[in-house]
């Protein structure tokens, strides 16, 4: 008898935890009519910067917490071996160009005429070597002169023969004038060239280390004199827009938001004056809740993400910040 008191007694006492439990998992969500209130944290974008070449730190203009606008000039490498390697660009160019203006302006009339001066020549000293060598072919029958002066005879007529196909070949050259390939070639150079200048200028703009846009000054990591490599953090910046709000919905609540919803949100530093701010991305995809987020679900709960930026934020909002967003009665759907 006594056993089955304490069974029953047990199923009561079970009863009675489910029927706790069951009513704290209903206490969370929003009920229909009920404004909807969310929480989360601030979510403000930061960028590191650094350089797009390497070189030697010669200033740094700002310090951690300075605050920056659009386009400031923040550090600069030293530009000396930049410089250089431009004006060694830009002398090849030159050089280039010039070539490129040799070939396509052709043979100058001096060289031509050069050219038919040393085919005249040519063709002078062969008519004397055929000359002498038909003299001495005759006198060689009546052992007038030796067959090796006949040889040599020849052999001089044979280079003389040799010396005026040159020279025919050379006129000709002369007068046709650079091959197209050897200007396609020498443009090709100048291209060339002219790109090395191009990248550069790009390395000597790339010297200055410039804000993308408005911020924060968060870290300083380098100093100057220090050696930085190509793509090495040197400042920390924090932009000051945009400013969003990262917060979870549950499903049930799904429907009672949209984007462009306006939202007010609340902080613990300004609980009376809130911030105007909107939906504006709701994630497709549910997650469980992350630990971070604060909410009257239990964390095990599927949720929705999504994005609630502000419409005029200031310097007030700090990254991580917990936030309260309250939806008016006004702003939500007539179903709600």
């Amino acid at each position: 008898m006594k056993k089955i008191l304490k069974i029953l007694l047990l199923i009561a006492i079970l009863a009675g935890i489910g029927f706790v439990v069951k009513g704290q998992l209903g206490s969370g969500a929003s009920t229909s009519g009920e404004p909807l209130t969310l929480y989360g944290n601030v979510d403000i974008r930061q960028v590191t910067l650094g350089f797009r070449t390497s070189g030697r730190l010669e200033s740094m203009s700002f310090e951690e917490g300075d605050s920056v606008e659009k386009g400031n000039l923040l550090a600069v490498l030293d530009k000396g071996p930049l410089e250089d390697n431009l004006a060694l660009f830009q002398a090849q160019v030159s050089a280039a160009e010039a070539g490129v203006a040799k070939l396509e302006a052709g043979t100058r009339p001096a060289e031509i005429v050069q050219a038919r001066a040393t085919v005249a020549e040519s063709t002078a000293a062969l008519k004397n070597a055929e000359k002498s060598l038909t003299r001495l072919s005759e006198l060689v029958s009546v052992g007038s002169v030796s067959k090796q002066a006949v040889e040599d005879a020849q052999a001089i007529h044979d280079g003389a023969s040799a010396r005026l196909e040159s020279a025919n070949a050379a006129l000709a050259l002369a007068e046709e004038g650079p091959r197209k390939e050897d200007i396609a070639i020498a443009k090709a150079e100048l291209q060339t060239a002219r790109a090395r200048v191009d990248q550069a200028e790009r390395q000597l703009s790339d010297a200055e280390l410039r804000a993308p846009a408005d911020g924060i000054i968060l870290t300083r990591v380098e100093e100057p004199g220090a050696i930085v490599a190509t793509g090495a953090t040197v400042y920390a910046l924090s932009l000051k827009a945009p400013v969003w709000v990262r917060t979870y919905i549950s499903e049930p609540d799904m429907g009672r938001i949209h984007p462009g919803m306006k939202v007010e949100v609340f902080t613990d530093s300004r609980p009376d004056r809130p911030y105007v701010g909107q939906i504006g991305f709701i994630s497709p995809v549910a997650e469980f809740t992350p630990k971070s987020v604060e909410t009257e679900e239990l964390r095990t709960d599927l949720v929705y993400r999504l994005r609630v930026i502000i419409t005029e934020p200031d310097e007030a909002l700090r990254q991580g910040m917990p936030v309260t967003i309250k939806f008016s009665d006004s702003s939500l759907p007539p179903d709600a």
